[in-house]
């Protein structure tokens, strides 16, 4: 695939195409592309909307689970790994 750079996108322009990925439910990338399409005529406006990626949510009971001492734990936990062996990098 191509990549394409457009400059000179201003405040204005950038704000209606993140409202028009947010109404149809799409990245930002699709959505530029999709409008793309059918400006130039390759999909028609009558077409059905691409198909939304599969959303995951089988971790999602796990989000947020942790009491706040939990979280200070595992933090303490895992301090040592933050640190960086500065011999290793001569």
């Amino acid at each position: 695939m191509k990549q394409t750079t457009v400059r000179g996108i201003d405040g204005t322009l950038a704000r209606k195409l993140r409202q028009e990925a947010r109404r149809r439910g799409l990245s930002l990338n699709r959505t530029v592309l999709l409008l793309l399409r059918q400006a130039t005529g390759l999909t028609k406006l009558t077409d059905p909307a691409p198909r939304q990626t599969e959303r995951f949510t089988d971790l999602d009971h796990l989000a947020g689970t942790w009491s706040a001492q939990e979280a200070e734990e595992f933090e303490r936990a895992i301090e040592g790994l933050r640190r960086v062996d500065e011999e290793m990098w001569r």
